[in-house]
């Protein structure tokens, strides 16, 4: 199996929204951000799948030295062998990936996070820094382009934990800002117990509408001359703002179900904002 096989096969298992975003891109493009999700999954595979932290960190220490030869030309893996030639063509920073691994490894550190603060630097590591790299990939004239990129990352991050709060409880994992709990008159043990009761959802309508406050920011910074190329963020934009959607209307009863979207709905999003309908910026639509 060839590394962009093996990265393909990553992509396509993983089940994620991103592989849509993903679809209708050229050949050339399309191997690049595939190769470089394969990595974010393998190291977020790390965290999420190695019970022993002092097995994980070592894993995690491992792909920084991965990040390094992938640099000098001898990575061993086949997602280090897909990514060499992505970086040398998309001018992407070694530092950047080495700040997605620390990222990973935040979680090796925190099971519940104090305030928004310290969360937002989470997101900004795995989340972010995702989002101004592929922003990269699929190519920009204008710097303002990155940081649209960056805080669309922080959107699609947040959104992930709305979603997946049941899913991180059951793991012992609260996202959701501890301080935040405490405004809204709850505690880790109310989560813990499952209780989705006013409090919880006043507590995520809070969460809700904060994420689609990244994203009304984000896609207002876009400049239209980068719209063209930055469509794979748009498609995912417009699926997740989707799913905040469904969210809403199930109550954000996220505690005991996950809500997601079907891989048939996925793909109709995808095409749609793909051929240039509308993305929604706050309240309002603007044109892909």
């Amino acid at each position: 199996m060839s590394p962009d096989e093996y990265c393909r096969q990553k992509a396509a298992a993983s089940g994620s929204s991103f592989y849509y975003s993903f679809l209708f891109l050229p050949p050339e493009r399309r191997r690049a951000i595939i190769a470089l999700y394969a990595f974010c999954r393998e190291v977020d595979d790390v965290v999420d799948e190695v019970s022993d932290p002092s097995v994980a960190r070592g894993k995690l220490a491992w792909w920084g030295q991965e990040v390094a030869a992938v640099y000098t030309g001898a990575p061993q893996h086949p997602v280090g062998k897909a990514l060499a030639p992505v970086v040398r063509e998309h001018g992407l920073a070694r530092e950047s990936l080495e700040l997605i691994i620390e990222g990973m490894g935040m979680d090796l550190e925190y099971n519940r996070y104090p305030d928004f603060a310290t969360l937002e630097v989470y997101c900004h590591r795995v989340a972010g820094v995702v989002g101004e790299l592929s922003a990269r990939i699929f190519g920009f004239t204008d710097a303002r382009t990155l940081e649209y990129a960056r805080t669309l990352g922080l959107a699609f991050q947040l959104t992930n934990i709305v979603r997946d709060v049941g899913e991180d409880v059951r793991r012992n994992r609260i996202y959701l800002p501890l301080e935040e709990l405490a405004r809204f008159g709850l505690a880790s043990d109310d989560l813990l117990q499952h209780k989705e009761d006013d409090r919880f959802t006043r507590l995520m309508a809070f969460q809700i509408e904060r994420a689609r406050g990244y994203y009304a920011r984000a896609l207002a910074l876009l400049p239209a001359a980068d719209r063209k190329s930055q469509r794979p963020g748009l498609v995912m934009a417009a699926i997740y703002q989707t799913l905040l959607d469904e969210i809403e209307a199930a109550g954000a009863k996220v505690l005991n179900q996950r809500i997601s979207l079907t891989p048939l709905r996925k793909l109709w999003i995808a095409w749609k904002t793909w051929v240039g309908n509308s993305v929604r910026s706050g309240g309002e639509e603007r044109e892909a």
